[in-house]
C-alpha cells in the first residue's frame, strides 16, 4: 500500500501547520508571510513556459487559505485573499498577457465602475464610502481579473491536478485547526441554527464553503489521483473528516455545493473515461457513497440528530421552518425590488446593505450575488450577468477537453446563490473553468514517405 511520499509530507506539513497555528495564533502571520515570499519567488524565477501555472498554483493556496488567515487575523488585512489573486494574476498577464476572446471579461469590469458614481448619490452620510466600495467590489473585480488572466490558457491535466492541491493543502490545516478548537460538537450544540464554535469560532457559512471546497477537490482526488490503495484509503479518510467538519457547522450551502459540483464531475469524466476504467468508477463510487453515509451518521450521532433536523428545515423540536432559506429569500426579493425601482443604473454599489441598516438598524450582507448585482447596477449588471454565463458556454462549444468545466461552473453558481462573493473562492473557480486542459501529450509526428519514381 504504497503512496506517493511527496503528497504524504504536504499533507503532514499541513497538519503540523495546522497544530502550531491553533497553539500559537501568532504564527498564522508568518505562516502567511512565508507562503507569499514562497510562491511570489516561484513565480519570479520560474521560467515564462510555466509562469502561467505558477501564478495559478499561488492563487489556488491563497484560496484554500484565505478563511484560516481570516480567523487567526494573519493575513494583511480581512480582503487579502481576493487581493492576492488579483495581484498574482496581473502579474501574470505581465508575463504572459491575455487572450483577445477574452474581451468580454474586460468589459464586464468596465460595467462595474458607474455603480461606483451612483454610490457616491446614495449612500448614507454614516456609511464609509472607500471600505463599503472595496468590500462589495473586491469579489467581482478578482473574477473579472482571474477570468480575463485565465481565459484560454493552456494547463496539463496534470498541472490543474496539482493547482487543486494547492487549494486543499490549506483547507486540511484549517480542519486540523478547528478539530483542535472544538473536539467535541455535543459540547456546543445550540439547536439547529448555524454553529460558529463548531466552525472554529468564525462564521460558519464561511467555513462551510471553505471546507466545502475540500470535499470536492478529495471527490476528484480520489477518482483520478487514487492509483494505488494507499491513495484511497488517505483520500477516502481527509474526506471522511473534512465532510464531518463541514456537515456540523450546520451551514448547509457549502455541504449541497460540494455534492452538486462533484455530481456534476463525476457524471462528465464518467463518460470521458475507457470502458474498462467506467467498471472501476462504479465500483469506488459504490465504495465512497457508503463512506459518505457513514460519515453522515457519524454526524448525526454526534449531534444527537440535530443535523438531520437542520437538513429536513426543521427547528431542535422538530417543527418545520416557515423559511427554507433562513431570510435569504427575503433578502433577495427586497434586492429584486431595488433593480425594479431602478432599473438603469441600479441603487449603487453597497446601497442594498446601506438601505438594510436605515430601514432595520442592521446591515446584512447579501447571500446572492445574483439579486445584489441586479440591484446595485441596475441593467447593466444583467449585461454582466449575461458575460458570466454565456461566455464560458460560448467557449466550451468550441473546446470540450476541460472536464472539470461543468464541476467548476456549477461550484461558482451555487456558491455565489448561498454566499455571494464573501470570499474569493468562486470568483477563481470561476476562472479555471475557462482553461484550456490538455491531456499533456506531446502530439506525434510522422515524416511522409518520399514517393520514389520507378
Amino acid at each position: 500500500m504504497k503512496t506517493d511520499v511527496t503528497y504524504i509530507n504536504a499533507i503532514g506539513l499541513h497538519v503540523v501547520i495546522g497544530m502550531l497555528v491553533y497553539f500559537n495564533e501568532g504564527l498564522a502571520k508568518i505562516y502567511f508571510l512565508a507562503a507569499f515570499s514562497y510562491f511570489l519567488a516561484k513565480i519570479l524565477l520560474a521560467p515564462k513556459s510555466s509562469k502561467t501555472y505558477h501564478v495559478l498554483t499561488a492563487c489556488a493556496y491563497f484560496v484554500g487559505a484565505e478563511v484560516l488567515f481570516r480567523m487567526t487575523k494573519g493575513s494583511i488585512s480581512y480582503e487579502a485573499g481576493k487581493y492576492l489573486v488579483i495581484f498574482f494574476v496581473m502579474l501574470g498577464m505581465f508575463y504572459k498577457g491575455i487572450s483577445g476572446s477574452g474581451f468580454p471579461y474586460f468589459l464586464y469590469l468596465m460595467l462595474l465602475v458607474p455603480s461606483i458614481f451612483v454610490a457616491s448619490t446614495t449612500l448614507s452620510f454614516d456609511a464609509n464610502f472607500r471600505t463599503n466600495i472595496a468590500f462589495v467590489l473586491s469579489g467581482p473585480v478578482c473574477l473579472g481579473v482571474a477570468a480575463l488572466f485565465c481565459y484560454g490558457k493552456r494547463v496539463s491535466v496534470e498541472q490543474i491536478n496539482r493547482i487543486l492541491l494547492c487549494m486543499l493543502l490549506p483547507i486540511i490545516s484549517h480542519t486540523i485547526y478547528i478539530l483542535f478548537y472544538n473536539p467535541s460538537v455535543k459540547d456546543v450544540l445550540s439547536g439547529t441554527g448555524s454553529n460558529r464554535s463548531a466552525s472554529g469560532g468564525w462564521g460558519a457559512n464561511q467555513v462551510s464553503t471553505i471546507l466545502g471546497l475540500g470535499m470536492f477537490i478529495l471527490v476528484v482526488r480520489l477518482f483520478t489521483k487514487s492509483p494505488n490503495l494507499g491513495h484511497k484509503i488517505l483520500n477516502i479518510g481527509l474526506f471522511s473528516v473534512i465532510t464531518y467538519r463541514a456537515v456540523v457547522t450546520f451551514s448547509r450551502g457549502g455541504v449541497v455545493t460540494a455534492a452538486m459540483a462533484a455530481l456534476a464531475f463525476l457524471v462528465i469524466y464518467y463518460f470521458k473515461v475507457s470502458r474498462k476504467r467506467k467498471n472501476e468508477v462504479i465500483l469506488l463510487f459504490t465504495v465512497f457513497a457508503f463512506v459518505s453515509v457513514a460519515t453522515w451518521m457519524f454526524s448525526s450521532n454526534q449531534t444527537d440528530g440535530y443535523i438531520d433536523l437542520r437538513y429536513t428545515n426543521k427547528d431542535h423540536l422538530g417543527r418545520d421552518k416557515s423559511d427554507i432559506t433562513t431570510g435569504r429569500g427575503e433578502l433577495f426579493l427586497g434586492e429584486l425590488e431595488g433593480f425594479i425601482s431602478n432599473p438603469f443604473f441600479g441603487i449603487g454599489s453597497s446601497r442594498a446593505k446601506d438601505q438594510r441598516i436605515e430601514v432595520e438598524g442592521q446591515g446584512v450582507t447579501s447571500h446572492s450575488e445574483v439579486s445584489r448585482t441586479l440591484a446595485e447596477h441596475g441593467i447593466l449588471g444583467v449585461i454582466m450577468l449575461l458575460i458570466l454565463i454565456f461566455k464560458p458556454l460560448d467557449l466550451r462549444s468550441r473546446n470540450k477537453s476541460n472536464y472539470f468545466f461543468y464541476a467548476f461552473l456549477c461550484f461558482w453558481f451555487a456558491t455565489i446563490n448561498h454566499s455571494s462573493m464573501r470570499l474569493a473562492t468562486p470568483a477563481f473557480i470561476y476562472a479555471l473553468a475557462l482553461l484550456n486542459i490538455t491531456d499533456g501529450k506531446r502530439p506525434i509526428h510522422r515524416k511522409q514517405l518520399k514517393q520514389q519514381s520507378i
